[in-house]
């Protein structure tokens, strides 16, 4: 899948200095960042509300048009998929991949905790355990 959206980030890339008048992607890069994050947010909305109402199909073609904004997102932020692959990497190293990071937990004093370590490379065949406000996560091979 990291290939396929590679390959569609290269296409953005490319489409972005096309005639805007012929062009949905040069459209949005002309138009910026923030009308780009409205066709993402519009997009996010639309699979929600299919894959509630139960639309596989639907659900299908929006995450499609969804993952297409995210991309032209990323390109106008200057963010690479490969970007992504390394966050996803390192939340993975922490916590396993089906699990998303923690939000900060705020103290009493309304200080946030500290962040959580940058991931560091594991051996293979050795998993790290990571200890969050007092559970012990696992990550399985």
């Amino acid at each position: 899948m990291s290939d396929s959206l590679e390959r569609l980030y290269q296409a953005v890339i490319a489409a972005r200095d096309l005639d805007p008048a012929t062009s949905r992607t040069a459209r949005l890069f002309q138009r910026g960042p923030s009308k780009m994050a409205k066709k993402l947010a519009e997009e996010a909305i639309e699979v929600v509300i299919d894959a509630v109402n139960g639309k596989t199909d639907a659900v299908i073609r929006e995450s499609a048009d969804l993952l297409y904004n995210l991309t032209v997102l990323w390109a106008s932020a200057g963010v690479k998929p490969a970007d992504v692959w390394r966050e996803m990497e390192r939340r993975e190293d922490l916590l396993g991949i089906a699990e998303k990071l923690p939000k900060p937990v705020k103290s009493s004093k309304t200080s946030p905790i500290a962040p959580l370590p940058k991931a560091t490379a594991v051996p293979a065949g050795r998993r790290r355990i990571v200890a969050l406000e007092g559970r012990s996560l696992r990550k399985r091979h």
